[in-house]
């Protein structure tokens, strides 16, 4: 694991010069403080996924307060990236592992996200042994399995990603396009070709007599919304409209 831990006298070499050829991330840190603590595996996990891709250097606020104050840390913990010398993004106070994840991908991909741009269907599925329920993973292979009449196997890999609107919005999609009782093609047909708005549409005036599928529709236009943007003006007006229809 590439984690050191750096002082006011090796902080030239360690982190500034290291950055010219290794993107160092900088925790600064205090033994008292608890958020520290918490944030501090979460930084090193990400670090540890990328394989010496990237350096993680934790600095002791308490005793190098010289270059705490040089840095402007008036909070921690405090992360800064550097790359060739200079900062290129930072963060202040605990973060939650995914938006971790992002901020170190900005500075060097992941093996996940290598796989999961690879786009192949065992790319995928290593991909989502690497990180379980990545939603760009689950939903790229849930697409290949339906491309290919494995319905079943679609929905077993999206039901292992919850809380993402595009994986719920496509397993809502295939529970609908497979129900006996509800007719919702003209509306996917549009989606499809990329008429969102006709899509939208459409899907609404459904959702008030489709009992049992009420959700799956919602799901659906959440999805859109989702993929069009939060300003759109689509998504903006179909918001509106969707809690109108459910309430």
């Amino acid at each position: 694991m590439a984690v050191i831990d750096v002082t006011e006298q090796d902080f030239q070499q360690q982190v500034i010069e290291r950055s010219r050829t290794t993107p160092v991330v900088v925790d600064f840190w205090a033994e008292w403080c608890g958020p520290c603590r918490a944030l501090g595996p979460v930084l090193e996990k990400a670090a540890d996924a990328r394989e010496g891709g990237v350096v993680l250097a934790k600095l002791d606020t308490d005793a190098n307060p010289d270059l705490a104050r040089s840095f402007g840390i008036q909070g921690i913990p405090a992360v800064k990236a550097f790359k060739d010398g200079v900062v290129v993004d930072e963060f202040v106070g605990v973060q939650p592992p995914a938006a971790v994840e992002r901020f170190f991908d900005g500075l060097v991909p992941s093996e996940a996200d290598r796989l999961v741009g690879a786009g192949d269907e065992a790319s995928l599925r290593s991909a989502l042994e690497l990180q379980p329920g990545r939603e760009d993973a689950a939903t790229a292979l849930a697409l290949l399995l339906r491309a290919r009449g494995d319905e079943d196997g679609a929905l077993a890999v999206l039901e292992n990603c919850t809380g993402g609107f595009q994986a719920e919005g496509l397993a809502a999609r295939i529970r609908l396009e497979r129900a006996p009782d509800i007719d919702v093609s003209a509306a996917l047909a549009a989606l499809d070709a990329g008429d969102s708005e006709r899509a939208i549409d459409l899907l609404l005036e459904e959702i008030a007599g489709a009992g049992e599928h009420r959700d799956d529709l919602r799901r659906i236009v959440v999805a859109i919304f989702d993929d069009l943007g939060v300003e759109h003006p689509v998504a903006r007006d179909g918001r509106r409209r969707l809690a109108t229809a459910l309430y």
